[in-house]
């Protein structure tokens, strides 16, 4: 293989596969790119054997062929190349090193056969459909957050997304909950997803493929099976494993009932809720929400250093109330609401909370109250 391409193209190609690769692997190929030149371009692949991306990028060709070789050395070494110079990759006749050639620098990488790498991209997918990467990327910024990291319950290590019948049509609706707190949102279902599978996409490929939706014209296709998500965004694939299990029944803890409702102003209720819970400890993040007509008292009490209070004018108009959150948790979803304004929807001290965004009716939270 002999092939030249442009520095710029080769690293910002480079960036989106690399980090796929774990930097710690028992399977020394799994630590590498593949590299596979035809035609006028050159295709990259990394795997950790549940997601795979490849890219293709413009290259002149002179002899075709296909390698492997580290994929963090490789990216560091393009990253510390100059701006706007091209890059040489050229392998030996055993096809045992690969020579990355750019100006005066010269290096000189081992190769592993590409006949070792794994594929991932098997089997045939029973639906196929288009999404705006906006969409998709609304879908994800306003759920990510409370996907689960705890390992033992490994069905909420993931973003479910599924279709379902709402207020007359069709949505294709996206859900994350760790028990603490649930994200729920949805978009119109595009044609080709009426029936698909309940699928859930693990935190690796949410997080992943948030950071390659950065084109907002850009139009997703996107294909599923019971096993396996496929999605092309351009020149780039990205195939991942779904999580194997069944999403709880999530309907059952969004509250239909709470009849109290709080309106405050997101921004002046998000700066008061980190204002006071600088108090707080680590272990114990509990605020308390003391709520009466008109107004809302915030206290935070650390019994190692010292309390915080915090008064703030809301819209309340219903008997008094105090109920405790997590203020993580709280601010997690206050950084996703995008009006001015959320509405609470409160019943007691021990029931689920609603919170709504006025100026997005198609994302909704649920937060579990905390003693205090």
């Amino acid at each position: 293989m002999r092939i030249t391409l442009e520095r710029s193209n080769l690293l910002k190609s480079l960036n989106h596969v690399h980090r796929v690769v774990e930097r710690r692997n028992t399977i020394p190929i799994l630590s590498n790119v593949l590299l596979r030149s035809d035609g006028a371009s050159l295709e990259m692949k990394a795997t950790d054997l549940d997601l795979e991306i490849t890219e293709a990028t413009p290259a002149q060709v002179e002899q075709s062929g296909a390698t492997t070789v580290p994929a963090h050395l490789l990216y560091d070494i393009v990253r510390k190349l100059p701006d706007g110079s091209e890059v040489l990759l050229a392998t030996n006749a055993e096809g045992t090193a690969m020579t990355v050639a750019s100006g005066r620098s010269k290096f000189s990488l081992q190769c592993l056969p590409q006949s070792d790498f794994p594929d991932l991209t098997a089997g045939s997918f029973s639906h196929s459909f288009r999404l705006k990467a906006t969409d998709l990327k609304m879908l994800i910024d306003r759920t990510q957050f409370a996907i689960s990291t705890e390992e033992t319950r490994y069905y909420l290590n993931g973003i479910f997304v599924h279709t379902v019948e709402s207020k007359g049509g069709l949505k294709l609706r996206a859900v994350a909950t760790d028990g603490h707190r649930l994200a729920r949102a949805d978009v119109e279902a595009p044609s080709g997803s009426e029936g698909m599978p309940g699928i859930i996409i693990p935190r690796k490929t949410v997080s992943e493929l948030q950071k390659l939706l950065d084109n907002p014209d850009l139009v997703v296709t996107v294909e599923v099976s019971d096993a396996k998500i496929r999605l092309t965004m351009g020149s780039i694939v990205m195939t991942s494993k779904l999580i194997d299990g069944t999403f709880p029944d999530y309907q059952r803890v969004i509250p239909a009932n709470n009849d109290k409702e709080l309106r405050v102003d997101c921004q002046s209720f998000a700066q008061a809720v980190d204002r006071v819970s600088t108090i707080s400890s680590e272990r114990g993040r509990a605020v308390k929400l003391a709520l009466n007509e008109g107004q809302m008292t915030l206290t935070v009490n650390n019994p190692d250093s010292g309390s915080a209070t915090e008064e703030l004018p809301v819209g309340y108009d219903h008997d008094p109330l105090e109920i405790g959150f997590n203020a993580k948790y709280l601010l997690d979803i206050t950084s996703q609401l995008t009006g001015t304004d959320a509405i609470f929807m409160l019943a007691d001290p021990g029931s689920p909370t609603l919170v709504r965004d006025l100026a997005a009716e198609d994302a909704l939270y649920v937060l579990m109250p905390m003693r205090v």
